[in-house]
């Protein structure tokens, strides 16, 4: 999908109030049902053991495949591997016409949906009705899944009535039950006349030779047992070695899926059961089960990648996206929706498909922390980042800015210094509120910082010292620090002043270069990564801080994985991220949560706090800024879901305005309801997107970055 295409699908998708309403309050209910579900169960000792099971059974596919088939076969079904989707559509049309099938019903099976199974058989004279409700549904509608799970979930129950009406050529209201009762009707015929049933299923045991299907409305049982003839298309993903391997995942897939305890049905078959034949006596169901690879074996070669074939298909990554629940599932352009989807859509269906998609990731995190098969979406959507650009290049501005501009420091500070002057005419306050002509857009909805009169590099020799000095601290400023937000950097040596250590920093440290890596231009963020390295080594200091969660994460994670295979600066980046440390970490460890720091008490401010995403689910450090703050005498209130992103994601708020907007919007109303005069963060970058945002509405509550409410209650 071209980028134009996309952003018309986002437009239409932003201006659709109908689907806005659904996905946000399912998206609020989501949380706390999914919470209330898991109470009682240890999530993370049960997706480690699905990690691992699915992982190992993925590692031996191609050998559990020709198990299974052994195993399934000698009970009397007949298994087909199918290397690609022509194939396995090819034998299930084989088999319907081998049997005279006029008509199949289909319970859900996203395999199916990924060949386009329905469309083939009836281009074939063969007619193919679903009937899960949700894919019913949306096959009267002639749309495709929105969502995994609940593929009509951006329907209203309206617009259910209206489609429900036009099928049976009668009036009807949005009554439910009345609904419920037109579809058994209307699907219980189907089941009765239909010569073939297909299912999907959700885990294959090689031991045994047995599919187990998961649902809530009980139509795989009917579609598996009615008809004659019953074809399980199963992916190859599906595979698992034992029976015992399916426990953690029926333990996990309603948890996830919908927030219930347990699905109201498992079904497991083990080979064909007797059936009603077409001429009324009962024999021997016919069953087939087609195992289809079509991209699962390229996955699972791939070192990267394989770890996507731990997913069970829960679809909880799209139930906690923020830019799912804004834009729904059609947006995605295929079957497989979300960031799982296209990771899936790159391997099951076509690369470039994937390629402008992968975009729409935030890189928030949080679906990596719900994910009961431990897949790290966020790092595969990187990667898919990295392959495209390497495919597709980069466009010439870019690669200039990221190879020649960031890293050259000189050249960066002079280009900022131009911005300074040039940004004079729209500047009240230290806020730009409004931009002319086409840079308009970067102040709708919220202000911008101007860039800061005197960057902190320049103010290196008004900083406070201690008279003693404990430790020599390496300070990484970042972009936003040095030529923004230079205040954060001064508190910051105010705060290790009162712990007798010492503020460096190091001039040739350059952009920690996280822009360049998730524009997937590697090489510039190698070095970049390279030239910080020498400049902390060259300064000789104890330890490396930062205020910036997303530095502190490029500089203690990603540079060694960066520099991993490179023998000169592997070593180098491992001793040097050694010596990393987010701030508000550093100072509540060393400080017994502040209490050493003497910090003394002012007013009676009440502060809600947000946790920056690579702060929380990047550095796992939540406890220690909310610890430090309390013991600074202010009345800590918490907001409603403080780990919800605010839709700054570094480049993706030039990039994508439109949905940053509505993100931080609804960032806002949390704070809001608080009734906090300050909200706390410790994110440069989530400073300048609140901030902003909380001033374009005029809200009486200020953003404040931890590191300066610290300093405000030490003593000069």
């Amino acid at each position: 999908m071209g980028k134009e295409n996309l952003k018309g699908e986002i437009k239409g998708a932003l201006d659709n109030g109908i689907l806005q309403g659904a996905l946000t309050r399912f998206a609020n209910d989501y949380l706390g049902s999914r919470a209330r579900a898991y109470e009682g169960r240890d999530f993370e000792a049960l997706r480690q053991e699905i990690a691992d099971r699915k992982s190992a059974s993925a590692k031996r596919m191609l050998e559990l495949a020709q198990q299974f088939k052994k195993n399934a076969e000698a009970r009397g079904a007949k298994v087909f591997i199918a290397k690609n989707a022509e194939e396995a559509k090819k034998y299930i049309l084989d088999v319907a016409l081998a049997n005279n099938v006029k008509m199949v019903i289909k319970s859900k099976s996203m395999a199916s949906e990924e060949i386009h199974l329905n469309k083939y058989l009836e281009a074939n004279g063969i007619t193919a009705a679903e009937t899960d409700l949700g894919e019913w549904i949306i096959q009267l509608a002639g749309q495709r899944p929105s969502h995994m799970v609940m593929p009509a979930i951006h329907l209203t129950r309206d617009q259910v009535a209206d489609i429900f009406s036009k099928e049976i050529n009668e009036r009807l209201t949005n009554d439910i039950p009345r609904l419920v009762k037109v579809a058994r009707k209307e699907l219980r015929e189907k089941f009765l006349s239909a010569g073939m049933g297909i299912s999907g299923a959700n885990a294959a045991v090689a031991e045994t030779g047995t599919i187990a299907i998961v649902t809530n409305e009980g139509n795989a049982r009917l579609t598996t047992t009615l008809p004659p003839v019953h074809v399980a298309l199963v992916g190859m993903e599906k595979l698992v070695e034992k029976l015992s391997d399916v426990n953690a995942i029926l333990e996990c897939l309603p948890r996830s899926a919908t927030g219930q305890q347990l699905t109201s049905y498992v079904t497991m078959i083990t080979g064909p059961t007797p059936a009603n034949l077409p001429d009324g006596t009962i024999g021997t169901k016919e069953m087939h089960i087609v195992l289809m690879d079509n991209g699962r074996t390229t996955m699972k070669d791939d070192p990267v990648f394989s770890n996507a074939l731990q997913c069970i298909r829960c679809a909880s990554c799209l139930n906690v996206c923020p830019v799912f629940q804004l834009l729904g599932g059609h947006v995605y352009g295929d079957v497989y929706t979300g960031g799982i989807g296209t990771i899936l859509t790159a391997f099951f269906n076509e690369f470039d498909t994937a390629g402008e998609l992968q975009n729409l990731c935030i890189g928030c995190g949080r679906c990596k922390q719900v994910c009961p098969g431990k897949v790290d979406i966020p790092g595969l959507i990187q990667e898919l980042r990295n392959r495209y650009v390497a495919k597709k290049g980069m466009p010439a501005g870019q690669k200039l800015l990221l190879n020649s501009v960031l890293p050259n420091r000189k050249l960066f500070h002079s280009l900022l210094k131009v911005g300074s002057k040039a940004q004079k005419p729209f500047v009240s306050d230290r806020k730009i509120r409004h931009l002319p002509l086409f840079l308009a857009g970067f102040t709708e909805g919220r202000s911008l910082p101007s860039l800061a009169d005197k960057p902190f590099r320049d103010q290196l020799g008004t900083l406070p010292k201690p008279k003693k000095v404990k430790a020599k601290v390496g300070f990484f400023g970042g972009c936003l620090v040095d030529f923004v937000y230079p205040n954060l950097g001064k508190s910051a040596a105010k705060i290790l002043k009162h712990m007798d250590m010492e503020l460096v920093y190091p001039l040739e440290q350059a952009c920690c270069g996280v822009p360049a890596g998730h524009l997937g231009a590697n090489d510039a963020f190698a070095n970049m990564a390279k030239q910080n390295i020498a400049a902390f080594e060259k300064a000789g200091v104890d330890h490396i801080v930062t205020v910036c969660p997303t530095c502190t994460n490029a500089l203690l994670n990603e540079y060694v994985k960066l520099l991993a295979n490179d023998p000169q600066w592997a070593q180098r980046a491992k001793d040097f991220a050694a010596k990393v440390e987010d701030f508000s970490h550093f100072v509540a460890t060393r400080t017994d949560n502040g209490k050493t720091l003497g910090l003394k008490v002012k007013g009676t401010d009440t502060v809600t706090y947000h946790d920056s995403c690579h702060l929380k689910r990047g550095l796992n450090v939540f406890d220690e800024p909310r610890a430090l703050i309390q013991e600074a005498g202010l009345n800590l209130k918490e907001m409603q879901w403080s780990d919800r992103c605010c839709g700054f994601g570094g480049s993706y708020t030039v990039q994508y305005p439109e949905i940053s907007q509505p993100i931080l919007d609804a960032k806002l109303a949390d704070i809001q309801q608080t009734g906090a005069n300050i909200v706390a963060m410790d994110c440069p970058g989530c400073l300048m997107q609140i901030d902003g945002g909380l001033d374009k509405k005029g809200c009486h509550a200020k953003a404040k970055h931890t590191v300066e409410l610290i300093a405000e209650r030490l003593p000069d």
